[in-house]
């Protein structure tokens, strides 16, 4: 009979300990302990299938072996493909992460009816029924005779499936529903995830078929079960935005076969997800013309340069200690601003409330947009607009100099073909815009307060 113990297992390492603790001594996280049954069973059953000798074809020189020619799915969807890097690679392993309700589902099962009608999926799911996918099949125009539903949590049988029926490509939604019966843990538990993954990236790799894990999120909006997870797939993509905003933004913060730098931006409309081939004017719209306090900035995400809208709002404190609030901007980044705003250009803010946002729920992070954020508070400060085809780009300094920001001239490229006409950069990025065009007026700053002129 196999052996049942219960042990304390972290859940953001999988560090196992025979009592609670507050903090783990692997990762040094608080409070991630939790109480878990271990059988000892598939353990004992590992080591009894465990053989000396190997598989010599495994046992290769790398001159000897054949990469061939990169093989890539397109999935059809242009702002997935973007950050994929290109669409997905035969074995590869995707992690789709994000809030309950953004629209996981969704835009795989808009995936599903995009692709190409010759290849056979799976979408295997643990949290509805076969009819509830095939309600929302019908609201989404899904009519694929190639897509086959699952609906259960048993992951070996799963597998069974993958192996008898071989489909090009399979969707698990969620990774946190599925179990294996001969693991004695509940499902969702750091044993069941790991091993579930396992046993699906085992599946992918040997029969080189691409799969799509839909992760669910803790209250702290990171990924939900062992770190390690993130560690085992070859791309972790979140989805991200607010579930009352129409506007939903993906971006992978790990791809072994793209970039992580590129961003994906969508619209929720009522048949579905939209994909949005030019953000920058959609973060755009509805601008206020003649108000204080607002600023254009041009961001890099990836190879895509997107236009920003930052707004400042400065108010008397009412509050022994004054207000700061950044809204898609890093909070020390902001507090560093500031500090130069009141060092550097003379502005006493030490009684103000302050409070910055980025439109759009975009998050800014990286510092082309330094320049736009003081830009704004000085215009809110002084109650003075900047004119509407105004768009302000540069890095600043603890000295309130101006520095150089990469890629000047796709950046000034993407505002001049929005329609801005004025673009303040910093004095070194002026001399390698003179060509910008005419009509078009490049105004060069080397500190902070050469601000003031641009009002």
């Amino acid at each position: 009979m196999a052996k049942i113990k219960k042990l304390f297992v972290c859940s953001e390492c999988g560090y196992q300990s025979a009592k609670w603790m507050g903090k783990c001594p692997e990762c040094e996280k608080w409070n991630t302990f939790a109480e878990e049954v271990i059988s000892e069973a598939p353990a004992e059953k590992y080591k009894k299938e465990a053989a000396i000798s190997y598989d010599k074809s495994a046992f290769v020189p790398l001159k000897d072996i054949n990469s061939g020619e990169e093989i890539r799915y397109k999935t059809n969807i242009s702002e997935l493909d973007r950050v994929l890097g290109g669409g997905m690679v035969p074995g590869e392993v995707v992690l789709l992460s994000g809030d309950p309700g953004i629209g996981k589902s969704t835009l795989l099962l808009q995936m599903c009816k995009s692709l190409n009608k010759d290849l056979k999926i799976l979408y295997a799911t643990g949290e509805e029924s076969s009819r509830q996918i095939k309600l929302r099949a019908i609201r989404l125009g899904v009519d694929k005779d190639n897509l086959y539903i699952y609906a259960g949590t048993n992951l070996m049988s799963i597998v069974a499936i993958i192996e008898s029926q071989r489909p090009d490509l399979v969707i698990i939604d969620s990774i946190q529903t599925m179990t294996i019966s001969e693991l004695s843990s509940s499902a969702g538990s750091v044993t069941q995830i790991r091993e579930c993954t396992q046993q699906l990236i085992l599946s992918a790799k040997t029969l080189e078929i691409p799969i799509f894990l839909v992760g669910h999120v803790n209250k702290d909006g990171a990924i939900a079960g062992p770190k390690i997870l993130e560690h085992m797939v070859d791309a972790v993509i979140y989805f991200e935005g607010e579930r009352n905003l129409s506007y939903r933004i993906i971006r992978a913060v790990k791809n072994r076969y793209g970039s992580t730098n590129e961003i994906g931006v969508f619209e929720m409309l009522g048949d579905g997800l939209k994909a949005v081939e030019n953000p920058s004017e959609m973060l755009l719209s509805g601008r206020p013309e003649n108000v204080s306090g607002t600023c254009v900035t041009c961001v890099m995400e990836g190879s895509r340069p997107i236009l920003a809208e930052i707004q400042a709002l400065i108010s008397k404190s009412t509050y022994p200690s004054p207000k700061r609030s950044a809204n898609g901007i890093d909070y020390n980044r902001f507090y560093m601003l500031t500090a130069v705003l009141e060092k550097r250009c003379g502005f006493f803010v030490g009684n103000l409330d302050i409070y910055t946002n980025v439109v759009g729920g975009l998050k800014l992070d990286e510092t082309a947009a330094d320049l736009a954020v003081l830009a704004s508070l000085i215009s809110n400060l002084l109650d003075k607009p900047l004119r509407h085809d105004v768009a302000v780009i540069g890095e600043v300094g603890l000295a309130g100099e101006t520095r150089s920001v990469n890629r000047i001239n796709q950046r000034v490229n993407e505002a001049v073909r929005l329609g801005f006409k004025r673009i303040i950069v910093p004095k070194i990025d002026a001399a390698k815009l003179k060509n910008a065009g005419e009509n078009i007026e490049i105004i060069g700053i080397s500190n902070v307060n050469e601000l003031r002129r641009i009002f």
